[in-house]
């Protein structure tokens, strides 16, 4: 990788801020090709930097599938309660750009939700065209028509104050009151609009899948690193 001042790769990471590298140093057992830092700017390879004997997070750009729990938002501001940052490493929200999520589940909405520090990636991932599919099983008040899947899957459902239709959606029937359902968009609220559009009340809603990420080996407040690499040489 291209060299840079000691100071801003630190900074770049999330380790602490450009005025703080030489306190961070001093404190902080960080090495350059095993040899203590001593000068914040000097310029070094960042992959050559260890820190406590453990090499800088994610050189290449950060991506990671968090199991989302009920109760935080996905929001940077603090205003608006507990939110998924606070419970992801707190370097990750220093980065340069800071991580964000792809999307937003609701408050009370549980499941796979994607964190990158590639702006990229989050615009791939949330544009309709790219059509990435999400799958959500969905807990209802009322017993479920064996009619709702085919309203779902015309393409002509209307929600209150959209102006085109929800896309094709495919629902699975599990038990009366549970589904599962896969959509291709994400408009606001989209998954609960659908269900009160038709007379249902959703009690609980889980995202069990994200395109081809899933939550397997998660529990709630956990997440799992992903290779970025092969995702930013995708189209």
């Amino acid at each position: 990788m291209q060299a840079r001042r000691l100071d801003q790769i630190l900074s770049h990471y999330g380790y602490c801020s450009r005025s703080e590298a030489r306190l961070f140093i001093k404190k902080s057992k960080v090495t350059v090709n095993g040899e203590p830092a001593k000068a914040a700017d000097k310029k070094v390879d960042p992959s050559t930097v260890l820190i406590e004997g453990k090499p800088i997070e994610a050189l290449g750009g950060l991506l990671a599938v968090l199991y989302k729990p009920a109760g935080c938002v996905c929001s940077h501001d603090e205003r608006e309660g507990p939110n998924i940052y606070s419970i992801l490493p707190p370097q990750w929200s220093r980065r340069n750009p800071p991580v964000t999520s792809v999307g937003r589940l609701d408050k009370d909405t549980t499941g796979a939700l994607l964190v990158t520090d590639d702006g990229t990636l989050v615009q791939r991932w949330t544009s309709p065209k790219h059509k990435v599919p999400k799958i959500y099983e969905v807990t209802v008040s009322q017993d479920l028509s064996p009619d709702l899947a085919a309203t779902f899957e015309s393409g002509t459902l209307m929600l209150h104050e959209e102006d085109k239709p929800c896309a094709p959606a495919k629902l699975e029937i599990v038990s009366p009151r549970t589904a599962r359902l896969e959509l291709t968009e994400g408009k606001y609220h989209q998954v609960k609009r659908m269900f009160a559009s038709q007379g249902y009340e959703v009690l609980k809603l889980h995202r069990s899948r994200f395109g081809d990420f899933d939550l397997s080996g998660l529990n709630p407040g956990e997440w799992r690193m992903l290779p970025i690499e092969g995702f930013l040489q995708q189209p």
